[in-house]
């Protein structure tokens, strides 16, 4: 079962769209007082209509039909399915995680890339720029909108065996992989590790079962998919962000008023604190003694690491140039001491 904190972080997307989008109909010349803008929001909640998610989600829709707007809300246990009825008109929005967004918008897809946001700083940083409205261009093309862009906290390495404490040590190691996201499967053949195929749903029974060694995910999945299970009485959590996750909702951009995106951008900005106050929560769940701390010349051999791999995938176009050189000028805004910060 979901904890109640990351219901709640979910929960903020779903109120973020509610009142925006009933402000951008209010807005509308055309709307009379008794008509409604009817419109579908397919929320993924792994527990489904009975979830956490779902549930909070509902408590918005008098919110939003007190201004004009009708929302349709709709639970998917299967983060792909609700994609791909998004994809398929069948959706008028959507909130999916980072990753599952890239195939609607290849540059806030590649925000997730492989250690491209060391740590809030950085996203924070990220955030704050692209919530402004001259970002606009960079979060829409033809078909899509991503109205909300909002933080999961970094993505850490959670281990059965403190023993794998090294990139030497996971050659062999058995990983739950993300088999939709080709960073990451380039990511674990890389290390010389094996893929063993997952989804969000599946990944932490895999790890707590013992079917893989390692999973990745971030601190608000320790508690609400029981990943302790997986990690005691001998594992631990490897404090190294790989990644920074995020979640995103997405429009179909014919379907609602032009300024309902940047409605939402703004009221995420305001509120955004209560996200990392989230997240900060959830990594103070893990106890102390679970944390495994690499020294620091083995930080920057990781972030050379992932930057070969970061560049790679760029190269092979996963990646789009304009998301990976602003993240780059971001790093190095925060730390000019980094090696690639000499380079162009």
């Amino acid at each position: 079962m979901l904890s109640k904190s990351f219901a709640h972080r979910f929960s903020g997307a779903v109120l973020f769209l509610s009142l925006a989008l009933a402000g951008a109909a209010g807005a509308q010349e055309n709307v009379q007082e008794q008509e409604f803008l009817k419109r579908s929001f397919c929320i993924f909640d792994p527990v489904g209509a009975n979830g956490p998610l779902f549930a909070i989600a509902k408590t918005f829709k008098p919110v939003a039909l007190r201004e004009g707007i009708e929302l349709d809300l709709r639970a998917y246990t299967d983060e792909k399915i609700a994609a791909e009825d998004f994809k398929a008109g069948q959706c008028d929005a959507v909130l999916l995680t980072g990753t599952r967004a890239r195939e609607f918008n290849k540059f806030t897809g590649s925000l997730e890339a492989m250690g491209a946001i060391p740590g809030e700083q950085e996203m924070r940083l990220l955030f704050n720029t692209l919530s402004q409205p001259k970002a606009k261009p960079l979060l829409t093309n033809e078909r899509y909108e991503v109205a909300g862009i909002f933080p999961g906290g970094a993505v850490y390495l959670f281990t059965r065996d403190r023993n794998i404490d090294t990139v030497e040590e996971l050659q062999g190691k058995k990983i739950a992989t993300l088999d939709y996201d080709t960073a990451s499967l380039t990511m674990v053949r890389h290390v010389g590790a094996s893929v063993v195929g997952a989804n969000s749903a599946s990944f932490a029974g895999k790890f707590n079962n013992g079917s893989v060694d390692i999973a990745y995910a971030p601190a608000v999945a320790y508690t609400p998919l029981e990943l302790y299970k997986g990690v005691r009485p001998r594992g631990g959590v490897f404090k190294y962000a790989v990644a920074y996750m995020n979640f995103q909702v997405i429009l179909h951009r014919d379907r609602f008023p032009d300024n309902a995106g940047q409605m939402v951008r703004d009221e995420a900005i305001n509120r955004i604190e209560e996200a990392y106050q989230i997240i900060a929560q959830a990594e103070a769940e893990i106890p102390e003694e679970t944390w495994m701390h690499p020294p620091q010349e083995d930080i920057r051999e990781y972030d050379q690491m992932l930057r070969e791999v970061r560049l790679s995938l760029l190269e092979d176009g996963v990646y789009d140039e304009r998301a990976i050189r602003l993240m780059k000028a971001i790093r190095c805004r925060v730390d000019g001491a980094r090696a690639e910060c000499a380079s162009s």
